[in-house]
């Protein structure tokens, strides 16, 4: 049966090397989406749905529309919403109500929850990934496909009014002067005025200050730990030398593990939660083969190299505040004696518990996806 796609965005798999911080993703983005059953049938770039997404950005949330068409034969406009974890680059986007419809084709009609991976290259910024899809009618499994979208200028329907009002938002944002430019603008046309005379120490104390001895501990007193020296772009910053890291305040991109680029990251679950505090108890699922894996967090690992038994590890987790979209994406480092490698991950949020099992390989990871909504 033909199955007709409204919408079709994902995370992705096949991201280049330029993976950066997604700023501002607001305006308009154009390109196509494959069903993997139609790129194994054909080739042929004809059978592609075109489709557009313009999307408007405020803060870590995003309103959308989305156009897909396929020539004369099918047409579709949906409303969507979604989130955008900006350290990552990550985009959650998922279909919600039907805008427009016309359809020459027989079969569903199908809707979206997609996932992205934002990158730049070659001057040009992209969305690339995978999607999952359900049936309109039956909420039934409408298979998954490939996407890739470019940001562009125009529109080739018109730019919907809630993505004008972003917009001239950022415009007038962009134009308005910041508190250290207006605070330079005062220093500047400020009149010079002569300082009042201050009273000046006898240099005789001065110098005595500045030759006093330092005082040191009595004996058999420890001295305190000392100062190292960590440097960072545009700052330095002073801290214990036995914890140089830890305490820095500014916060950096988190760089992609190769694990994760290299082996294809396949969805398992898309979970909604009510609370930031996560339980994951993972055993192994079967057979105790001496399977390993490790789990990371928005690219940062969370679990290193643990071997899979009838004991759970257990990992709670804190879900950054700053962003409402996260993906557990758990490897396995090794298949174990019985392939593939298998475990069961029981996921506790509050008084709810899902069950997720999970399969992955030396070439395969799997991916559980969590949007936090307020209670």
């Amino acid at each position: 049966m033909q199955r007709l796609f409204l919408l079709l965005l994902s995370g992705g798999l096949f991201f280049p090397p330029f993976i950066v911080r997604a700023q501002e993703i607001t305006g308009i983005w154009e390109g196509h989406f494959v069903s993997e059953h139609q790129g194994r049938q054909s080739s042929n770039v004809d059978d592609r749905y075109k489709f557009e997404v313009q999307i408007a950005q405020r803060g870590k949330t995003l309103e959308a529309v989305t156009y897909s068409y396929l020539s004369t034969i099918f047409y579709g406009k949906a409303a969507a919403s979604g989130a955008i974890n900006v350290h990552t680059g990550k985009v959650l986007l998922q279909e919600g109500k039907l805008l427009e419809l016309r359809n020459n084709f027989p079969g569903n009609v199908c809707i979206m929850t997609c996932f992205f991976q934002y990158y730049k290259y070659g001057g040009e910024e992209f969305l690339e990934g995978k999607y999952v899809s359900m049936s309109l009618p039956d909420s039934s499994n409408c298979g998954k496909g490939t996407v890739l979208l470019r940001k562009k200028i125009s529109s080739d329907f018109y730019e919907e009014p809630f993505l004008v009002e972003r917009e001239k938002e950022l415009e007038k944002e962009a134009a308005a002067p910041t508190p250290d430019s207006t605070a330079l603008a005062a220093r500047r046309h400020k009149p010079l005025t002569k300082p009042a005379p201050t009273h000046r120490p006898d240099s005789t104390a001065v110098a005595a200050r500045s030759y006093r001895p330092v005082a040191r501990p009595p004996a058999g007193v420890k001295s305190p730990p000392p100062l190292a020296r960590a440097s960072m772009p545009g700052r330095t910053a002073l801290q214990p030398a036995r914890d140089s890291t830890t305490s820095l305040n500014r916060k950096f991109p988190t760089v992609t593990p190769r694990v994760l680029l290299e082996r294809s990251n396949e969805l398992v679950r898309s979970l909604t939660v009510n609370s930031r505090e996560v339980v994951l108890n993972i055993y192994d699922d079967g057979a105790i083969d001496n399977d390993t894996v490790s789990v990371y967090l928005d690219n940062k690992i969370v679990v290193n190299h643990a071997m899979l038994t009838d004991r759970p590890i257990i990992v709670t987790l804190h879900l950054d505040e700053d962003n409402d979209y996260h993906e557990l994406v758990m490897v396995a480092d090794n298949e174990g004696e019985i392939p593939p490698n298998t475990s069961l991950m029981i996921v506790k949020v509050g008084d709810k518990e899902y069950k997720v099992n999970i399969s992955t390989t030396l070439q395969k990871n799997a991916t559980v996806t969590f949007k936090y909504v307020k209670p």
